[in-house]
């Protein structure tokens, strides 16, 4: 009988730490809703979008009429494809868009990068979502900032319903 109150004991000492466990659990979720917010992406036309860069954002019309994101930042900040592709763009002859790149993501779907400081990409490169291709500039710009545009069948399209929320 005090053998079996001996082995007692260790099975209260081993409940404890089962108990702390469950307390480290609900802590961990709360810095990854933080991480969903800024990253993520979203499949649409065979496209694994993803945010091109972050800051403040307003919709926007460029100067040749197309309609796009203008995504406010810092000199230097980088510039993200937002979609797998290959670039088939990469400089400064498009006039109003500055320092620009454009990628295309599959027959239908291109993407614009425009006012870059810096180029990181040349033309046929391919690039994957995520990887950043240029630095945030003003190029024939009034303020720092990412004008994003992208382009369906080659006409430009709101941004917003293809990227994912944030």
């Amino acid at each position: 009988s005090p053998s079996a109150t001996k082995s007692v004991p260790p099975r209260v000492v081993a409940v404890p730490p089962p108990s702390t466990s469950p307390q480290a659990t609900p802590v961990a979720p709360s810095p990854a809703p933080a991480v969903a917010v800024t990253g993520g992406t979203r499949n649409a036309g065979g496209v694994n979008w993803t945010w091109p860069a972050s800051g403040k954002t307003r919709r926007a019309i460029a100067v040749s009429g197309s309609e796009g994101l203008e995504i406010l930042g810092a000199r230097g900040q980088p510039v993200l494809a937002a979609g797998a592709g290959q670039v088939v763009y990469s400089g400064n002859g498009l006039r109003g868009y500055g320092q620009l790149i454009i990628i295309k993501h599959n027959d239908t779907f291109l993407s614009a990068y425009a006012h870059n400081d810096k180029l990181l990409v040349a033309e046929g490169t391919r690039v994957n979502a995520g990887q950043q291709i240029a630095e945030m500039g003003d190029s024939e710009a009034s303020e720092v900032m990412l004008h994003f545009e992208i382009r369906k069948s080659g006409k430009a399209v709101g941004p917003l319903q293809f990227l994912p929320q944030r």
